[in-house]
């Protein structure tokens, strides 16, 4: 299993802050994050976002990164200064 965390508005978009998901046939970040679009509609336009951010194993990290069982991955909105 692969923990999954979310943070800030995009935790509020999917009413969800972590969940665990199966590991299987998942081989990168941004594998998972296609597959947890497959929920709803809702995770789909939530995690479509280009711009989304994401942490694997708590180190910042491209969608293209190898992913397994046992890691925790974070998605996160881009962060904005002002």
């Amino acid at each position: 299993m692969i923990k999954v965390l979310f943070f800030a508005s995009l935790r509020e978009q999917l009413g969800c802050d972590a969940l665990e998901a199966d590991a299987t046939g998942v081989t990168n970040l941004d594998a998972l994050r296609k597959k947890l679009s497959e929920k709803d509609p809702a995770w789909q336009t939530a995690l479509a976002n280009e711009q989304l951010q994401v942490a694997l194993n708590q180190q910042l990290s491209t969608m293209d990164a190898a992913v397994k069982d046992g890691d925790e991955v974070a998605f996160f909105p881009p962060v904005t200064g002002g």
